[in-house]
């Protein structure tokens, strides 16, 4: 058995309405914070519960809300001016994917003499940094609890594995009553897209009975939550998405996702493709490469999925997992294909190339070159 090493940095406090916890929390910082958000969270008043959470504790919330769908690593700069000028206490990063990294960065240079792109190229914050909590509107970080998380660098849009220093992230507020409002085929995508992180966890070299515990359990969830939407059920999305998030990213943080995940955030990065349609589209070449690595575990993640494994030979049964995928994907209509968003399949070499540069790739399954990474696109093309 391999040793197993958890550390998580933040408290983590989850479910519905946790977020009028937030004064409290961030009141322990000192009485200024800075909310790094989107604007698409006016929509559901959630940037005005927030505030009114946060005036109540006696605190002043800065608003910054200038995180747009493609943000790139430098909205950060400006960010952290704001907070600088504001003395700013603490940095609260409320809303997706790409605002919870802005607000992580904006958290390291807040304090930090580091450049933007010395941050981008490798160099690590110090010890001097602003405390960030975490307000996630989506269930499905497999970065949240990790040392490290994805930006966008503005200079050729790839994306970048930034290093948190140790002690950034101080809370995680999960609060299922956040997650955003989806409808449609969008809002599907999303299970797949943790189903896929889950799954390449799961799958990983570095896989532990611990992660496998937690991600085994995300995988019924997310599997359960795409069933839903198969039989047009809405029964507790919201529970499911906090419940199936929060496990994911206990579980990418012991374990570690793979080249699926990385293909899928350089993707988002370089073209206006959301994320979790590229994970959707990725998720059954991720699964069919899996199948030969992993046969054991796929075919355990079928039976997860509800698939009648039981007296079936291991190489079958691990099949049943992708064909249980694309089927839910037919009927969902799901995006399948990357040309249908009208990229150039010459476009995606840089895409593979940045992918395989994402250190935690090294721990996959098989050994993943560029080429290996370009093959899965053309695939998926």
């Amino acid at each position: 058995m391999i040793d197993i090493s958890v550390k998580l940095d933040p408290e983590i406090i989850i479910g519905i309405d946790t977020v009028n916890r937030a004064g409290t929390i961030c009141g322990e910082f000192g009485s200024k914070v800075l909310v790094v958000t989107e604007q698409v969270l006016y929509e559901n008043r959630g940037v005005e519960r927030l505030t009114s959470i946060l005036a109540d504790a006696g605190l002043e919330a800065i608003i910054f809300d200038e995180v747009p769908a493609q943000a790139t690593a430098d909205v950060a700069e400006t960010a952290s001016i704001l907070a600088q000028g504001a003395r700013c206490s603490a940095i609260i990063g409320f809303g997706g994917l790409k605002t919870q990294a802005i607000a992580r960065i904006t958290a390291i240079m807040a304090r930090n003499r580091l450049s933007i792109f010395e941050l981008l190229d490798g160099e690590r914050g110090g010890e001097d940094f602003l405390p960030y909590v975490a307000i996630p509107t989506t269930g499905r970080d497999p970065f949240l609890f990790s040392g490290f998380f994805i930006a966008v660098d503005p200079r050729d849009r790839s994306a970048k594995l930034v290093k948190s220093p140790p002690g950034l992230c101080k809370s995680a507020i999960i609060d299922g009553g956040l997650s955003e409002s989806l409808s449609g085929k969008f809002a599907s995508t999303t299970a797949f897209d943790g189903f896929c992180a889950a799954i390449e966890a799961y799958c990983s070299t570095r896989a532990s009975f611990l992660s496998d515990a937690l991600l085994e359990q995300a995988l019924v969830l997310y599997s359960q939550m795409i069933d839903n939407y198969v039989d047009n059920k809405s029964s507790d999305l919201a529970g499911g998405v906090t419940n199936a998030g929060l496990l994911i990213a206990l579980g990418c943080a012991i374990s570690s996702p793979g080249i699926g995940t990385a293909l899928a955030y350089a993707l988002n990065g370089r073209f206006p493709v959301a994320k979790s349609w590229c994970s959707t589209i990725l998720l059954p070449y991720i699964l069919e490469k899996l199948v030969s690595a992993r046969p054991e575990k796929l075919a355990k993640a079928a039976g997860l999925m509800g698939e009648p494994i039981v007296g079936v030979p291991v190489s079958e049964a691990a099949g049943m997992a992708v064909e249980a995928i694309r089927r839910r994907m037919g009927i969902l209509e799901v995006p399948a294909r990357l040309k249908d968003y009208n990229l150039s399949l010459d476009r995606l070499v840089p895409i593979a190339e940045t992918a395989r540069s994402l250190e935690f790739v090294a721990f996959s399954p098989w050994t993943v070159s560029a080429e290996d990474a370009y093959d899965l696109l053309k695939q998926a093309y």
